[in-house]
């Protein structure tokens, strides 16, 4: 053998490629994938090039825009409040606040006249949450009160706004540049983003009297930004410089406050130079965006889509190449297989039901082709998979049987041998899973307590058998007014407990209701006669009326027993029944 044929030989046995058809196999499939991956890759990222920047050119239109408009809304919100400050009712009172001696008639009837045009031009406007007035000392003299209850304090010295005092560079810059703001921030007392802006307030000879300060909805702007949403999925948002979003066209305004981009992303974002940026965003997901400044603000609109959508274009083509790639190899696999089935078929179905039988499948019987060795050799393995099969077989009936006689016990220990319904025991531990569930998903949990009515002069009048009889009849009727989700258990004698999940106290007083009134408008056989039971029944709800298993089932046994004190044969909820105690007391 030559050198080189010796060299293949050990490259074939260390890949384990010695056998004719692992050879044909590989030969095919070498010859199938490397011209379609060499194409496919191409066409893809071509595909993925030209469609990264489509998308960057409309996130950055998108962003761009909603940038524009949100600077036109601040702008006009600063137009709005010159307008104001410039009203001669604001300028002429914060004047005669300024020189009124104190709780004077004049100051009074100033301070009265300021309050009542900053409402009247507070009110139609929602994007301002409170308008504020402040002297020339930087102190608030007067509130729009949108909120309420500022103006009276403000006058004996207090103050219920939420600035009170203009701290000096503010005053400063509204001086200097007839404006200012300050930084986007959350307000737990309103529960929104706000961000406070403030003019001057000049009296007619051009001296500074105070300034005319207004407290910003932005929550408003999510109108604006949802004019600019790209795509089916995408979402516009405003972002501070330091990463912290403020309000958006799809998310709530209290769920962005938990929120933060990398700060990576954010350096990005701001940066308009650079293309769409992907990055996974506040929520977890996978998006591509880019960013936009608002003029003269530390914020950014950011314009994103899920990676999915701007991609769908690219994962289609994607798909479909292996798609077409998965069928060439399968028909190249199958072409070389068949051929090499044809050299090696007697031992390739020996070899193959061998490992078979190695994974577990007994079912196997490969055909006797031929004599010789190989055919006894496959007569021998036949009679050994046969032995295994069969005792495979007697095993498998031997655990059925086991299986079934604990399935057996099992339904025993948790039933009721009369009624059939579960027991007592089996009812608390379901009842306890469910509220922890309930507890858990805050979803509503309600159960119901029943009692015949009277059953012991039942017993007394008609018979053991018979009340065993009129329990079986009850337990009946019970399965079959409820869902097959809620559980039923004779909870002791005469009395029926029932788990309702998902149901509230009122929807389980409306089932408690329809199960009294069935129960006593249909009579049964005692002997030769008909009778009818009835039944009181209490009702309570987890965990309104109790916290825990046992004591929300107390809270319905209170209501049950006051059901027999009002004459039995009714139902009374948890929430009656603590009124009442409520009332005694």
């Amino acid at each position: 053998m030559s050198s080189w044929e010796e060299s293949i030989s050990k490259v074939f046995h260390r890949f384990r490629l010695d056998s004719i058809k692992s050879k044909i196999l590989v030969f095919a499939l070498f010859a199938t994938l490397i011209p379609s991956l060499v194409t496919t890759w191409v066409s893809y990222a071509e595909n993925k090039r030209s469609l990264t920047e489509k998308t960057t050119e409309e996130l950055q239109s998108a962003g761009i825009q909603a940038a524009r408009e949100v600077d036109l809304w601040l702008k006009e919100r600063l137009y709005d409040l010159r307008v104001f400050s410039s009203s001669y009712e604001v300028s002429e009172n914060l004047e005669r606040l300024a020189t009124a001696p104190a709780r004077s008639s004049e100051r009074l009837q100033a301070l009265s006249r300021l309050k009542e045009y900053l409402r009247s031009v507070q009110e139609p406007f929602a994007d301002y949450e409170e308008l504020l007035v402040f002297s020339s000392e930087g102190r608030v003299v007067a509130t729009g009160e949108r909120r309420g209850g500022t103006g009276d304090a403000l006058e004996t010295g207090g103050t219920g706004a939420t600035i009170s005092v203009l701290p000096q560079p503010f005053v400063d810059s509204v001086l200097v540049a007839q404006t200012a703001h300050t930084k986007a921030a959350w307000d737990s007392a309103l529960g929104k983003p706000v961000m406070r802006i403030a003019v001057p307030i000049r009296a007619a000879d051009d001296r500074f009297l105070g300034a005319l300060a207004a407290i910003l909805n932005l929550e408003t702007v999510d109108g604006i930004l949802a004019r600019f949403v790209p795509g089916t999925a995408g979402e516009v948002y405003v972002i501070t410089e330091a990463g912290n979003p403020i309000v958006s066209s799809r998310t709530a305004s209290a769920d962005l406050q938990h929120t933060e981009p990398t700060r990576a992303t954010v350096a990005a974002l701001f940066d308009s130079t650079v293309k769409a940026v992907s990055y996974t965003d506040y929520r977890g997901e996978a998006v591509v965006g880019t960013g936009a400044r608002v003029p003269g603000m530390d914020w950014a609109v950011v314009a994103q889509i899920p990676s999915s959508e701007a991609f769908a274009q690219v994962a289609r083509l994607r798909n479909v190449s292996a798609l077409l790639l998965l069928a060439l190899l399968v028909g190249v696999g199958l072409l070389a297989y068949g051929l090499g089935l044809s050299i090696v078929r007697p031992l390739n179905r020996l070899t193959h039901g061998a490992s078979q039988v190695a994974g577990g499948n007994l079912a196997v019987d490969v055909p006797v082709l031929g004599g010789g060795e190989v055919g006894y050799l496959t007569e021998v393995f036949n009679d050994m998979v046969g032995r295994l099969r069969k005792g495979r077989e007697e095993l498998a009936s031997i655990n059925e049987t086991l299986a079934a006689q604990n399935e057996k016990l099992e339904r025993l220990s948790i039933t009721d041998g009369l009624t059939g319904l579960y027991n007592h025991r089996h009812m608390m531990d379901t009842l306890t899973q469910e509220a922890q569930r309930s507890r858990r998903q805050q979803h509503p949990l309600s159960v119901i307590l029943l009692d015949v009515d009277h059953f012991k002069r039942f017993n007394d009048t008609h018979g053991h058998q018979a009340g065993d009889e009129a329990l079986k009849r009850v337990a009946a009727l019970l399965a079959e007014a409820t869902r097959e989700v809620d559980c039923l258990a004779r909870y002791g004698g005469e009395e029926f407990l029932i788990m309702l999940p998902e149901t509230d106290l009122a929807g389980a007083a409306e089932v408690a209701e329809r199960i009294r009134s069935r129960v006593a408008s249909e009579p049964f056989t005692v002997g030769r006669n008909y009778t009818t039971v009835t039944l009181s029944v209490g009702v309570a709800e987890f965990p309104i009326d109790g916290d825990e298993p046992t004591s929300v089932i107390a809270c319905a046994d209170a209501a049950l027993y006051r059901a027999k004190r009002e004459g039995r044969n009714c139902v009374v909820t948890a929430r009656e029944t603590s009124i009442e105690v409520q009332k005694e007391a």
